[in-house]
């Protein structure tokens, strides 16, 4: 526990950030702290600005239940009894738990937060620190959480397109994306070149690509470009 002086000067009395009410109840910021004083606080912190909040006396307390859906942040104290915030850290990283983490730390804590940040976290703030510092803090959180996820259901739908192709079709795009001419896979597949051409035509159809240069980018990123042959 924090003497009653340093809880009153964990967070200033600096105007909190402003947040659009609609958009900030599309994200949840998690808060675990073994002291009650500063759950509430930072509870009353987030809440001020419309952001979804819950709060954990314990590590093991926030794996009861399921962690929601939409771009979030982990706020925990590097102290803890029991699972320390450290060990919680790498517990959700072996579980495949992709949240970003803001650590609070104390006086004499700068090595362990340097640990957490080449493990991951994304921020680490010395108490007491000031409300505007936690919500910066939070808002880059968020933030990185959203474009995370963008990415993850972006490269899923692409996934989802190269997997509705079919052998041939998937053939066809790993050579012409690797930079050869409709005669030259003709040639490697002892097919027609028409028929490469048919290929490539329900290949940029289903990969909803508008330009080869589209579909090099896309089969680098599902890793699926073959080595042109040597000659």
């Amino acid at each position: 526990m924090y003497p009653r002086a340093a809880r009153e000067t964990i967070v200033s009395k600096s105007a909190p950030s402003q947040a659009d009410p609609a958009k900030a109840k599309e994200q949840i910021v998690y808060v675990i702290d073994d002291d009650a004083v500063m759950r509430e606080a930072l509870s009353s912190l987030f809440r001020s600005v419309d952001l979804q909040v819950k709060v954990f006396g314990s590590a093991p307390e926030l794996l009861q239940g399921s962690l929601a859906d939409k771009p979030s942040c982990l706020v925990l104290d590097i102290r803890l009894p029991g699972v320390s915030g450290l060990e919680f850290q790498v517990e959700l990283a072996r579980a495949g738990i992709h949240i970003p983490i803001i650590f609070m730390t104390g006086h004499g804590d700068i090595p362990m937060s340097v640990k957490a940040m080449k493990a991951g976290a994304v921020d680490f703030l010395e108490k007491p620190f000031r409300h505007q510092e936690m919500l910066d803090a939070v808002a880059r959180a968020i933030e990185s959480d959203r474009k995370r996820r963008e990415g993850q259901k972006t490269l899923s739908e692409l996934q989802a397109r190269f997997e509705s192709l079919t052998p041939r079709e998937r053939e066809v795009m790993g050579w012409v994306t690797a930079g050869m001419m409709n005669k030259q896979v003709a040639g490697e597949m002892g097919v027609t070149e028409i028929t490469v051409k048919i290929h490539r035509g329900h290949i940029m159809r289903k990969m909803q690509m508008r330009s080869l240069a589209d579909l090099v980018r896309v089969a680098e990123t599902l890793g699926v470009r073959r080595e042109r042959p040597a000659r």
